[in-house]
């Protein structure tokens, strides 16, 4: 099966619940009934961010393959990275159903899932029988269980769980679905968290990323880049969902609880990433752009606006497979359009 023809049975899917579509896609592809993109990328697209190399800038963000149940057939539709995650130390269900809300009129999805994985022991099973190389970078994707959490203990021992397994680790501390979990990116209390990561590292170990809100106030994002800069944070993934409802929402599932992703959050999380980028300046740290993307349009916008790399989640979920290497058709033409000979050359021309 080709990947166009895997989108095209989308619509199949869709007359199922979110959450029991999104299972049975997971399924497909875990099963390799997606297919692979089998294209070369565009010179144009190769990249370098935190030390590692990147066949194209485009990524897919966390929360799609919580368990690292279908990391290879993901990366063989073309991705230049895959992220899994959120995994916690121990299994936990999330938050009750129904949890997760497409809204079709608004290109968005909310979700309340509540970091629902099967813990650290199962992921790290799954990924160690990866057979390696990859082809494409993998980053894992870490955060504390909603019952007995101790930050400064749990996200170090999970750190030290992925450092042999995967390119790059990320600390998630800025989902909404789990209580209090917001309030550790607090200059304060982030830093805590990254003096206590910083002393399990050791030499060779995997770049360490920082994923942040797009509800953070813009006065609070120079401090927190300073925090990140001062610990060994190689990067700042910019943004996640948005407790926000914006006036445009036409959806009936508008009003329910949890983050929202996907078309209504482009503006605010590349207005975020301007500023995070323009913060950064000078610390070393690579930007990585989320939110609302589903063209090479709109891929191009945050690249221009300070990202290093991009990550999809809502537009690839809603179009499926074909969207990916559309986008990357249409990023490589903008980049040769601009008389850019490489995507990182274009990287905050607008910030």
């Amino acid at each position: 099966m080709t990947p166009r023809l895997a989108s095209a049975l989308l619509p199949l899917l869709r007359r199922l619940d979110a959450e029991t579509a999104h299972g049975l896609a997971l399924r497909a592809l875990g099963a390799g009934l997606a297919g692979r993109d089998a294209a070369a990328d565009d010179p144009r697209l190769a990249t370098e961010a935190f030390g590692l190399r990147f066949r194209n800038p485009i990524g897919l963000a966390a929360g799609f393959d919580k368990n690292a149940e279908a990391v290879l057939p993901l990366m063989r539709l073309g991705f230049g990275f895959v992220e899994a995650g959120t995994v916690t130390p121990r299994p936990q269900p999330g938050n009750p159903r129904p949890r997760l809300f497409r809204l079709e009129e608004d290109r968005a999805v909310i979700n309340r899932m509540g970091f629902n994985n099967a813990g650290i022991e199962a992921y790290r099973a799954r990924l160690a029988v990866l057979a390696r190389p990859l082809p494409a970078v993998l980053g894992g994707n870490i955060g504390v269980n909603k019952e007995g959490a101790e930050p400064r203990r749990d996200y170090p021992a999970l750190y030290a769980a992925l450092a042999p397994l995967t390119d790059y680790v990320t600390v998630n501390v800025s989902s909404p679905n789990t209580p209090g979990l917001r309030d550790l990116q607090g200059e304060e209390r982030l830093a805590e968290i990254l003096d206590a990561i910083a002393a399990v590292r050791r030499p060779g170990d995997p770049p360490l990323l920082v994923k942040i809100a797009p509800d953070l106030a813009e006065a609070a994002l120079p401090p927190i880049v300073a925090a990140c800069a001062a610990r060994g944070v190689a990067g700042l993934i910019v943004s996640n969902t948005t407790i926000a409802r914006p006036d445009s929402l036409r959806s009936a599932f508008k009003g329910e609880a949890g983050g929202l992703s996907g078309a209504p959050l482009f503006a605010r999380s590349t207005e975020m990433l301007r500023a995070c980028h323009r913060a950064a300046r000078g610390t070393g740290l690579a930007l990585i752009g989320v939110g609302g993307i589903a063209s090479g349009a709109e891929a191009y916008a945050k690249i221009r606006a300070g990202a290093a790399l991009v990550q999809l989640y809502t537009g690839f979920a809603l179009a499926g497979p074909a969207l990916l290497p559309r986008i990357k058709r249409e990023l490589a033409a903008l980049l040769a359009r601009d008389g850019f000979a490489q995507v990182g050359e274009a990287v905050g021309r607008d910030a």
